[in-house]
């Protein structure tokens, strides 16, 4: 599944855009700007997805490599 196929499935689930994702990790102290803040823990931004989402470990970790910037919309 190509990176932009989850982006597409979590927006499906969620309702929530890869915006929206930036924004809500970002006021959630999660991340900035820049991406995910340092001493912040996938395991953290994992646990508020799954919490706030129901989104499994693949979805989750999709929207981390996203907030890290090593992913972004379009990816293959």
């Amino acid at each position: 599944m190509s990176f932009q196929a989850y982006l597409d499935n979590i927006q499906s689930k969620t309702g929530k855009s890869p915006a929206d994702f930036r924004a809500l990790a970002a006021k959630k102290g999660y991340a900035d700007a820049t991406g995910l803040r340092p001493g912040v823990k996938a395991g953290e931004v994992l646990a508020w997805l799954k919490q706030d989402f129901d989104l499994g470990q693949g979805h989750g970790m999709a929207i981390v490599a996203l907030l890290k910037g090593m992913k972004k919309e379009g990816d293959r």
